[in-house]
């Protein structure tokens, strides 16, 4: 694996041209501002009636129809939601599409299945930063940067690498390591690490925690500080140094604890269902489900986040957070700037 950074790119070649981001979202408002502040000539495509217009011209940016976004664009940025894509794709961004023209993406998804196809003289690449959107823009403008992967899909003009690695080092990605991987490879990885541990898993075993005390007779306070409030003092321990720098941390009778019970919860029917989960991703079989709920209208999807924010850990969550004001301080997630 080679690893790029600031010193492997030509900034220049995404400096003379124009980029268009569509969306101004978590990703999108990182991207546009983040290459707006690296020289970059930034438009923002979004709907004339987006309520991340105001946001994205308060920020000084340029704000297009996404049409024009697209014709004036030399590379277009696609940061809509993954389920708008395809539609957003074939009315407002393909017929607008300068021949020879770059199209990027942060994710792999729309291309890897098939959701988009584009034409052949275009360029396709992915530059995908390895956090949230919010973490891409602070840790930009602390003068960081965010680990990038890169991948070529279509390399129509014989440049599509130098660009993607271009746009990244623009992006924060050069100044902490930009790794080339394929499209196939970080969807995969991407969403399968999603739904069975950072996101999946980890808010299913905090809730299943949780339950099972309060079910018990402890207090939700006493449950939400033990399984959900102290995740993050773990995590960020394992984030620092991997889970050996987490178990030299804690005390004695909680590693051995972690060491001897931990595997009792992660079994082998734990891990089978990982791979047949693994095996959805790998068929395309969870791509389809995500795009039918959507041409559906939803409502199975709003029905589980519906009962997700009715749980009583929010509520208990909300209720305790509301005494550490030092939280809301120093939050990575600010509604107000996209």
């Amino acid at each position: 694996m080679k690893v790029f950074y600031d010193q492997d790119a030509d900034l220049s070649i995404i400096q003379g041209k124009v980029v268009a981001v569509i969306g101004y979202g978590s990703q999108g408002h990182a991207h546009a501002n983040n290459l707006n502040d690296s020289g970059v000539e930034v438009v923002v495509g979004l709907r004339a009636d987006s309520p991340s217009r105001g946001k994205a011209e308060k920020a000084g940016l340029a704000v297009a129809a996404v049409p024009d976004a697209v014709a004036r664009a030399d590379v277009v940025m696609v940061l809509a939601p993954d389920e708008k894509q395809p539609a957003l794709f074939e009315s407002d961004i393909a017929p607008h599409l300068a021949p020879g023209a770059a199209l990027a993406f942060a994710h792999g998804f729309s291309i890897h299945f098939g959701f988009i196809k584009p034409k052949a003289d275009n360029d396709v690449f992915m530059v995908a930063p390895k956090g949230p959107g919010h973490l891409v823009r602070s840790t930009f403008t602390a003068g960081g940067g965010v680990p990038t992967l890169i991948a070529v899909q279509q390399d129509a003009g014989g440049r599509a690498r130098d660009i993607a690695l271009s746009y990244a080092c623009a992006n924060g990605g050069g100044r902490a390591g930009v790794i080339e991987t394929t499209f196939r490879e970080e969807t995969e990885t991407d969403l399968f690490g999603e739904q069975t541990v950072l996101c999946g898993g980890a808010t299913a075993l905090a809730l299943a925690g949780f339950e099972t005390l309060v079910e018990a007779g402890y207090s939700p306070e006493m449950a939400y500080f033990e399984c959900l409030h102290e995740l993050k003092l773990i995590v960020d321990l394992i984030y620092e140094g991997g889970i050996s720098n987490m178990r030299y941390s804690i005390s004695n009778t909680a590693e051995f604890g972690d060491l001897t019970r931990g595997p009792r919860i992660v079994n082998d029917a734990t891990r089978a269902e990982m791979k047949r989960i693994l095996e959805e991703v790998q068929s395309g079989k969870f791509a389809k489900e995500w795009m039918e709920e959507n041409r559906s209208g939803g409502k199975k999807f709003q029905r589980l986040r519906d009962r997700g924010r009715a749980h009583p850990v929010e509520t208990v969550g909300e209720k305790l957070r509301a005494m550490m004001p030092w939280i809301q301080a120093g939050k990575v997630v600010d509604k107000s700037l996209n």
